[in-house]
């Protein structure tokens, strides 16, 4: 069962859904404490966000309504998150590790705002590989993206307007990434 699966059955299984709730189990499923972006500058979106689908769904929202106000407030796509875990990718947003194992096999990283990514293989690649440089044919598919190679370690991206990259780039980026794992690395 996935996070995202078991968040709904969490939900479903209260009395009533409260904004403490959703942050005590975002937090215990995810590893993410969403009460402590109350520091930051999208504390009162997500707080209003997640009221106010509390309050279209008379108190009894579905979980991917809350994880839809939580992306669209702070960022944090949940939903994503909870179909990448396994996927042997790591992924480092917004200052955090938001997934990591052992046996991954590349990293994801995103700068400030979401508007610049990296990526880079992990240690446990450069074992089963024999080398630190990315897949060619990652690196091919990347470039086809719009990334730049930065050297045989790696790729980047940056929006040129300095906006965060929208969720169908990152997906079209995850879709490369899961394509080469699944084809080169489905027996490692």
């Amino acid at each position: 069962m996935t996070k995202a699966d078991t968040m709904d059955k969490r939900l479903a299984a209260l009395d009533a859904v409260t904004g403490a709730a959703v942050f005590a189990i975002v937090e215990e499923l995810y590893g993410l404490d969403l009460a402590s972006a109350t520091a930051s500058p999208d504390a009162p979106r997500l707080g209003e966000a997640i009221d106010a689908c509390l309050a279209d769904n008379a108190g009894r929202p579905a979980g991917s309504a809350l994880r839809a106000a939580i992306n669209a407030a702070c960022g944090v796509n949940l939903d994503a998150l909870s179909a990448l875990e396994g996927k042997r990718i790591s992924l480092y947003s917004k200052g955090r590790w938001m997934l990591r194992a052992d046996d991954d096999l590349f990293v994801v990283q995103t700068g400030d705002g979401d508007a610049d990514v990296a990526i880079y293989p992990t240690g446990r690649y450069a074992d089963i590989a024999g080398t630190r440089a990315l897949p060619p044919e990652l690196t091919e598919a990347l470039v086809r993206l719009g990334y730049a190679v930065n050297g045989p370690a790696g790729c980047s991206y940056a929006d040129p307007a300095g906006e965060a990259v929208p969720d169908a780039f990152k997906g079209r980026t995850m879709a490369a990434l899961l394509d080469v794992i699944r084809r080169s690395f489905a027996d490692v």
